[in-house]
């Protein structure tokens, strides 16, 4: 059976990162890129806040280039989705974990990086569009519709947060929430009702995102008296939660009640010895690239000294 020093399973802004501390400190990691290689940013069009890229870059290329610079240091990064985990509760066991339900390896560590999927209606006109004026990131996409107007889906804090966050570059923010009041903690809601160019809907629920290439408008449906009403729109947020990656550690690793896994301290360790947790995996805070780059440095670092005190590095 393949034993490796470092098994990273992800492949985003923080698996990557990861992977290029762990090569440059000979852990001679390997990567698994999962379900969406390169991660949520791939359905990202422009990144402008990435530091150091001064012109912006697209979400892909973003991702290739950070491939090629973890490989560039002997990083392996292999097409394949881990399957099932079986972690060792001892300092210096050895943790297994199979790929594609077929093959399985051991590894010294395991740096988890496999983030979180943005919640999505479903709907067809939605998933067609979204980097089209689709999104569920208001904080990443919402510099594209200055001037513009937009709408956001959810009711909860995120939702709030991101309808003032979208009201203060755009002309209007057009709230859709599908019960009869927010879920948004009162001080949320009172800065949203205290923001002017915002519009709240209760019982409203989009029916149709409107365009062929690019959000164009949109449809939504009272709930409760089924009335349709359209609104010219450029920009769609999707506010209605995130789910973190994490079904295949239940019951091994210790996580919120959302799912998303404990790191302890300031550092990205878990609860099991020799097994690290990086990203929006982690993360429910910020979900940004640049911070979930830097908690993937922290753990590859986490990783290198927790096989130094063991003498195995």
């Amino acid at each position: 059976m393949e034993r490796i020093k470092c098994l990273i399973i992800g492949s985003g802004p923080a698996g990557y990162t990861a992977a290029i501390y762990a090569a440059r400190a000979d852990l001679k990691p390997v990567v698994y890129t999962g379900m969406e290689p390169g991660g949520q940013l791939t359905t990202t069009t422009e990144v402008d806040n990435f530091p150091g890229y001064a012109k912006g870059i697209d979400g892909p290329t973003m991702m290739v280039e950070l491939q090629q610079q973890a490989e560039r240091f002997g990083t392996e990064v292999r097409i394949g989705h881990v399957t099932e985990v079986n972690l060792s509760k001892e300092e210096g066991g050895i943790h297994t974990a199979v790929v594609d339900s077929t093959t399985t390896i051991e590894a010294e560590t395991i740096i988890i990086s496999t983030g979180a999927s943005a919640k999505y209606l479903g709907i067809p006109s939605e998933q067609r569009l979204r980097g089209g004026g689709v999104s569920a990131c208001a904080v990443c996409d919402g510099f594209f519709y200055k001037g513009q107007e937009v709408a956001i889906v959810g009711a909860g804090d995120t939702a709030a947060e991101e309808a003032t966050y979208l009201a203060n570059i755009c002309t209007k923010v057009t709230m859709l929430v599908r019960k009869g009041e927010m879920r948004a903690s009162k001080a949320m809601q009172h800065r949203v009702n205290n923001t002017e160019n915002i519009e709240v809907l209760y019982h409203t629920e989009v029916d149709e995102v409107l365009g062929e290439q690019v959000v164009e408008g949109l449809r939504m449906v009272n709930n409760q008296t089924q009335e349709k009403t359209e609104i010219p729109i450029t920009g769609l947020f999707i506010a209605i939660g995130h789910k973190p990656n994490t079904d295949i550690f239940k019951d091994q690793l210790e996580m919120d009640d959302a799912g998303y896994l404990i790191t302890h301290g300031k550092s990205t360790k878990t609860n099991l010895p020799g097994v690290f947790a990086s990203g929006d995996v982690q993360d429910k805070e910020y979900r940004q690239a640049v911070t979930a780059a830097g908690t993937g440095c922290m753990a590859a670092l986490d990783a290198e000294r927790y096989l130094g005190a063991l003498g195995s590095h």
